[in-house]
């Protein structure tokens, strides 16, 4: 959530923002006069209010006679202060829903438009040329099957569509991958958490995950609860309702969670293989930090991404993100598109996002300011080092003719020096 303090102050920027995302710019114009009658009835209600109990002292200090006349009055009072009190609070609560329908406020670096009007900012490494070396690539989806890695047949019998098993060398290299990916965090200072899948409604809203894509989330009504498509969220409510000391520098979590998307609207899209599933493991960095730091720790998350590709000797891109395709939380957004030969495009494998004060603020989360003047808002970024759709780019880059997979020298160690992927027999 935005601070309403600088939608009133710069209302402009925030007007501007909402066209850089392709949203209603009218909501800033209804959000001020909206809260501005909160803010009037407010007044209202406590100035009758104080004047509801100075009238209770005339009544008891009255004479007997005048009493039950001024009783009838003070009733009157109470009646009108009760209303006023729920008018006073009908308007807060549309002025708060109509401040959450805002997303925060972008960078003014982000290019505007929607997902194809990314800005790309990095490419790292070139593509194979499989022709030259003579055969043509399999997709990831072929060559998890001859490795005996990936069974989707039997993940559709058992769950549904856009279910899987990884299985053998497939498990091993996903448990490989994201214990190469911990350890990268671990090395970076990041206490690593397993987080709860399951949150509650205000953690879920608090980290901005049910404003405008409810659909893309399994809830389970029953409980009020939903399960999680990062471990984001659960890290987002970690210090809800807390004042941090961040004098010692920045709180940063890597956290490991299997994850759960409802992939709504993607009917017909990627539905071969593991691209877009919903079901994946996750190692999601995130980290909380003042205001000030937020866009060096941006920075910072995005070199430990790239640190892990280069690592994995992907071909891949950077990118910034379009603000039409930011999702309401984040002020600007990086993405790490790794190269899908099959696909002859770049795919994303990470992203992090620069979320500054927005979930911090829903979730009432501050941080002490030096010199023990008052509290803050503190900042929040969040960044993927590893998931399950990376084994779809390191199984086609690292191919070889007869359908086995060479492995990434920085990943041989957690595969017990194991150098390349071998066909199963069948």
């Amino acid at each position: 959530m935005i601070d309403i303090r600088e939608l009133r102050e710069n209302p402009d920027v925030v007007r501007a923002s909402q066209r850089t995302r392709g949203e209603d710019e009218s909501v800033v114009d209804r959000v001020l006069e909206v809260e501005a009658r909160s803010r009037s009835k407010q007044a209202e209600f406590e100035a009758l209010r104080a004047e509801q109990k100075v009238f209770g002292k005339q009544i008891a200090q009255a004479p007997a006679e005048q009493k039950a006349e001024l009783a009838a009055q003070g009733k009157e009072m109470a009646a009108r202060v009760k209303a006023l009190e729920a008018e006073a609070n009908e308007l807060a609560a549309e002025a708060q829903r109509l401040l959450r329908s805002i997303g925060n406020i972008v960078k003014p670096q982000v290019p505007a438009g929607g997902e194809d009007d990314f800005d790309t900012l990095q490419t790292v490494g070139t593509p194979r040329d499989f022709a030259a070396e003579g055969f043509e690539p399999r997709d990831h989806l072929e060559l998890g099957e001859l490795l005996g890695a990936i069974d989707m047949e039997r993940g559709a019998k058992v769950s549904g569509a856009r279910f899987y098993f990884l299985t053998g060398i497939g498990a091993r290299l996903e448990i490989a991958m994201m214990n190469m990916a911990l350890d990268l965090a671990l090395k970076h200072g990041f206490t690593p958490m397993i987080t709860p899948t399951l949150v509650n409604t205000d953690v879920m809203a608090g980290a901005g995950f049910i404003d405008a894509h409810e659909d893309e989330v399994y809830r389970l009504r029953d409980d009020d609860q939903y399960l999680t498509g990062t471990s984001e969220v659960a890290l987002a409510g970690y210090h809800a309702d807390e004042i941090l000391d961040l004098s010692g520098g920045a709180r940063r979590y890597a956290g490991w969670s299997t994850c759960y998307r409802r992939e709504a609207g993607s009917h017909g899209k990627d539905t071969r293989g593991i691209i877009r599933v919903h079901q994946f493991n996750k190692l999601e960095m995130f980290v909380y930090c003042t205001a000030e730091e937020a866009e060096a720790e941006h920075e910072r998350l995005l070199a430990l991404e790239q640190e892990m590709l280069g690592a994995m000797e992907l071909p891949y891109r950077v990118i910034d993100v379009a603000a039409g395709d930011l999702g309401g939380p984040a002020a600007r957004k990086f993405d790490c598109e790794a190269w899908v030969p099959t696909q002859g495009t770049y795919r994303e494998l990470t992203s992090t996002s620069n979320c500054t004060t927005f979930q911090a603020r829903r979730l009432r989360t501050r941080e002490r300011v030096a010199g023990g003047k008052g509290t803050q808002v503190v900042a929040t970024l969040n960044g993927t080092l590893a998931t399950t759709r990376w084994l779809v780019a390191i199984l086609e880059n690292h191919q070889q003719a007869d359908g086995s997979v060479r492995v990434p020298a920085a990943m041989q160690p957690y595969l017990g020096g194991l150098e390349v992927l071998e066909p199963i027999a069948r």
